[in-house]
């Protein structure tokens, strides 16, 4: 099949993507999911358009403003977020952050389940909570849109982003104080029974086309 971008020398939409991790905990099981996409599957990578958005190995800043600085220059040129879930990144207040800088910015999101991977003495962990299960929206009586979080079973608002947001407009929008959990957006895999190796260009792309783009 020949495409019009072929004729009109278009290239297709790169998807910079934004990993979203608890590096204490799970630094080992990344690098190996990591290097398999950017060495083992480099030219389909590019084929595919996605680029890893980390920004975890590039600053020691450890103020809490000088990292959401760093996380939202990290988050600002990419269109789809991907939370490498391992047993505790649900409960991690920076996963969090970055997961609301997502919604800020319009990014897709998707959920990737690494527990399965092993770690550096060869270990696989106990799968963890959905992380998108204790972020969510909900509207208030002006009609604002806001952003929650789950703690110890309950919904609040959530603090550390108290401005409105946006949703697209292919997701569920809020109606009322029910919180909608950010996991009505997103679909959840498992690298390893879902053959993440080959088959993530095509979540990122699934992700990206939730938002409309």
């Amino acid at each position: 099949m020949v495409l019009a971008s072929d004729y009109l020398g278009l290239q297709p939409q790169k998807r910079r993507v934004f990993f979203s991790f608890h590096y204490q905990n799970d630094i080992w099981r990344v690098n190996q999911i990591r290097n398999s996409w950017r060495y083992q599957h480099e030219n389909r990578r590019v084929a595919e358009g996605f680029y890893d958005g980390s920004i975890w190995e590039r600053s020691k800043r450890t103020s809490d403003d000088s990292l959401k600085v760093l996380i939202r220059e990290g988050i600002k040129n990419t269109s789809v977020t991907c939370v490498l879930a391992g047993s505790a990144t649900f409960a991690r207040r920076w996963v969090r952050y970055e997961i609301a800088r997502s919604i800020v910015k319009g990014n897709g999101l998707l959920v990737v389940r690494i527990h399965n991977v092993k770690n550096q003495a060869g270990y696989l962990s106990q799968a963890g909570p959905n992380p998108l299960d204790f972020m969510g929206t909900y509207k208030v009586g002006d009609g604002r849109i806001l952003l929650a979080e789950k703690n110890e079973g309950k919904w609040m608002r959530y603090t550390d982003y108290t401005q409105a947001v946006s949703l697209p407009r292919h997701w569920r929008q809020p109606t009322s104080t029910t919180v909608v959990p950010l996991s009505t957006y997103a679909r959840d895999y498992c690298y390893v029974s879902h053959g993440g190796s080959a088959n993530f260009p095509s979540w990122v792309r699934h992700a990206a086309g939730m938002t409309g783009t």
